[in-house]
């Protein structure tokens, strides 16, 4: 059964059908830039995505075909970053938005086409996986705009990019197309643009039928090494032996025995 929620006004849309839920970046008229109110209903869209919307895994994209996100809306920063004060609390938000989905409890697959800068290319840098189509061009220009880019995100940048390409990107500023991302490991796969949604369905459909557990335990125990968390790593832990005494794993060991496809629930 196919849910779907409106958040922010309808410009954040979340989706889930099937186990794989879609988070839609909604704003094409200004290339998809998140406003405030868009980076304050992230996390409640991933929340309700992982929970009452059970899916297994998400799919953040943006609407209209062209772009992934130009990034935070620059036309609200006479408001909302004017002073310190503001500043520090917008950036909150970011940040909030930024942890919603580097810590969801099922992989996040980014789906980029168009421009994925700024705070969209943060979005994207928090997510576990990346396909990109051959339109893409990623930037960060924050030094551009006399800004420092929240520290969180800067160490998403660190880890998905590796040292030398997050340092490129972030002092200087320059726009890189796909090409040198996928080189760098940043990005999965890259595809062409009338391609793009369904390889990153498909990937997205086979997480989906996987054994939840062991997803959540595996995607724990990357982020505990990523993070160097020792809580992590223990949650990790504690998850992964969990699947020892799972449903799934009978279910599993049956479908293996009776050579089909298993069934997984969860459980």
């Amino acid at each position: 059964m196919k849910q779907i929620r409106d958040f922010a006004a309808g410009r954040i849309r979340a989706e889930s059908h099937d186990g794989v839920g879609l988070l839609v970046i909604d704003n094409p008229e200004r290339k998809n830039a998140v406003t405030a109110a868009m980076w304050r209903s992230i996390p409640h869209a991933v929340h309700w995505l992982c929970g009452e919307a059970g899916a297994r895994a998400i799919v953040l994209s943006g609407a209209g075909g062209r772009d992934f996100s130009a990034g935070a809306d620059i036309s609200e920063f006479p408001v909302v970053r004017k002073d310190t004060a503001t500043a520090r609390l917008y950036e909150a938000d970011n940040s909030s938005a930024f942890a919603a989905i580097r810590a969801a409890r099922v992989p996040v697959i980014a789906a980029i086409r168009g421009i994925c800068y700024g705070g969209g290319f943060g979005l994207a840098a928090a997510c576990d996986l990346r396909i990109a189509d051959d339109t893409a061009a990623f930037a960060v220009p924050a030094a551009r705009l006399g800004l420092a880019y929240p520290a969180d995100a800067v160490q998403d940048f660190a880890r998905s990019l590796g040292d030398q390409m997050a340092r490129r990107a972030l002092y200087t500023g320059a726009a890189m197309r796909a090409a040198e991302l996928l080189a760098c490991g940043f990005l999965l796969n890259i595809t062409t643009p009338d391609t793009l949604d369904d390889k990153v369905l498909t990937l997205a459909e086979t997480i989906a039928t996987n054994a939840p557990l062991s997803v959540q335990a595996s995607k724990l125990a990357l982020r505990a090494a990523a993070e160097k968390d020792d809580d992590l790593l223990r949650e990790a832990e504690v998850t992964g032996a969990s699947t020892f005494e799972s449903a799934d794993y009978a279910e599993g060991r049956r479908a293996f025995a009776e050579k089909r496809k298993p069934v997984f629930t969860g459980e």
